[in-house]
């Protein structure tokens, strides 16, 4: 929503917007463009009465700005709806879905397309360090979408990447999420194989090679070009898929950390298939963001980047705030942000990093805090896989809020690690102040603001001298 608040302010038109939680970074990103932030929903915040509202999928029947605009005859509309009708028409959009991995993936695609020239539009659900502006509305017919599946609004139970026609699609992974909005896996991959519908024959589909998920999807139908990628695969393997599907994309690398890889496409030419290799070295770590790498890469190949100005484009790529977001160093204590909300994610991110410490024969240890926000952890519905998740680091620290389904007791019980349980951000700030020492990494993992835990612990930790 605050992407689209860019977009329509771009366009010359006057936005302001309400929001329950206004934080950084979105918050800052917003006041520096000049567009009203008003905390809370109220009716004095829709006086005088605009000429459209855009509502977001967070906002129900019985919010207060939502009745008074239903009761009012004022004039709405979705977010995916408008920017469908206002910015994407005519366009040709490059989406990116999948349960994990959208936001950077599309950030990567937007900046190889910058990099390369092409002056491209862009949505993309976080702010990224490459652009001042998480949405800008480009010079170019292109435009990159960050294409969630999440529900369109009350009103429109769509998911959000149905209205969005993409002519070149990603597809990066497949799992459940969304409890509050999908009851189970079936009900995803349904959203899923309507969004292949809206892809039209010429454009292409850019998934991982072999993911059950995605293959279960397009089995249901599929009417367009595919391109695969994969990580490590056998030589002969990749030349196989090329020749089914003229295109095939690979990363070759040692270990989980991915901070160098060669990126090799195969592509078949006159029934034989031709090999360009590049080498990446960029800041980036973990497996998950060399796959988010190769489907950046597919994608702007198919508008006409070269391989060779994409592996440069990646080499600048400077991430996505509240990815591994170094939000500070005190007494030699390191403290991230990351937005990781899912078993999965909070997997790879963990993986990633441990092998990078693990690279450098650094002792210290890796300490994440997790708080378990989103609707579907707070379910519990992911109980077994949290258990997994976290095996890679050294310690770890759960924030227990209000009206959980999780069984915590069992959940530390079966970690495989140490772990602890608060039920306050205070408590969690002085636990760590009292037991962190210098070189240690705390990774703090939420989709929300967690009460603004990171400054807190920054300033816990300057108050106090270390042994």
């Amino acid at each position: 929503m605050g992407s689209l608040a860019v977009l329509a302010k771009e366009k010359g038109l006057t936005v302001s917007g309400s929001d329950a939680n206004v934080y950084p970074p979105m918050s800052t990103q917003l006041k520096a463009q000049g567009i009203e932030i008003m905390e809370g929903y109220q009716v004095s915040h829709l006086k005088p009465a605009p000429d459209l509202v855009i509502i977001g999928n967070a906002l129900s029947r019985g919010n207060v700005a939502v009745e008074y605009v239903i009761e009012e005859g004022l004039p709405y509309v979705s977010g995916p709806q408008w920017l469908a009708e206002n910015v994407l028409r005519d366009k040709w959009v490059l989406g990116v879905a999948g349960t994990h991995g959208k936001t950077t993936t599309s950030a990567m695609l937007a900046w190889i397309l910058e990099f390369a020239g092409l002056k491209p539009g862009f949505l993309i659900g976080g702010v990224t360090n490459n652009f001042p502006d998480s949405a800008r509305l480009g010079d170019s017919q292109f435009f990159v979408v960050e294409a969630d599946e999440y529900d369109s609004a009350f009103f429109d139970k769509r998911s959000k990447f149905v209205h969005y026609s993409p002519r070149t699609a990603v597809l990066n992974n497949l799992e459940f999420d969304h409890a509050d909005i999908f009851n189970n896996l079936e009900e995803i991959e349904k959203q899923f194989h309507h969004l292949i519908r809206t892809i039209p024959g010429n454009g292409t589909i850019i998934s991982p090679h072999e993911d059950s998920g995605i293959e279960k999807v397009i089995d249901m139908g599929c009417w367009s070009y595919r391109q695969h990628f994969g990580v490590n695969l056998p030589d002969l393997k990749c030349k196989k898929a090329a020749l089914d599907m003229e295109i095939f994309w690979n990363a070759e690398f040692e270990g989980e950390q991915g901070n160098e890889f060669q990126l090799v496409k195969y592509e078949k030419k006159s029934g034989e298939v031709i090999k360009t290799e590049g080498v990446v070295k960029w800041s980036q770590n973990g497996r998950h963001n060399v796959k988010n790498a190769l489907a950046a890469v597919a994608a702007a190949n198919q508008v006409g980047v070269d391989l060779s100005v994409a592996v440069k484009a990646l080499e600048n790529f400077q991430g996505v705030k509240r990815r591994m977001e170094l939000r500070g160093t005190v007494n030699g204590i390191n403290v991230y942000d990351d937005f990781a909300h899912h078993p999965t994610a909070i997997q790879t991110t963990l993986d990633g990093f441990a092998s990078k410490l693990r690279a450098s024969k650094s002792s210290k240890r890796l300490v994440a805090v997790i708080e378990p926000r989103s609707a579907t952890m707070k379910s519990g519905v992911h109980q077994v896989q949290l258990s997994k998740s976290c095996l890679s680091a050294d310690e770890v620290v759960w924030y227990q809020s209000d009206n959980m389904g999780l069984d915590f007791e069992l959940l530390t019980s079966s970690l495989g690690v140490p772990s602890r349980v608060f039920d306050s951000v205070d408590q969690i700030v002085t636990f760590l102040t009292d037991t962190c020492s210098s070189g240690d990494n705390v990774i703090i993992m939420s989709n929300g603001g967690f009460e603004g835990i990171h400054d807190k612990l920054l300033t816990s930790l300057n108050s106090v001298t270390l042994p």
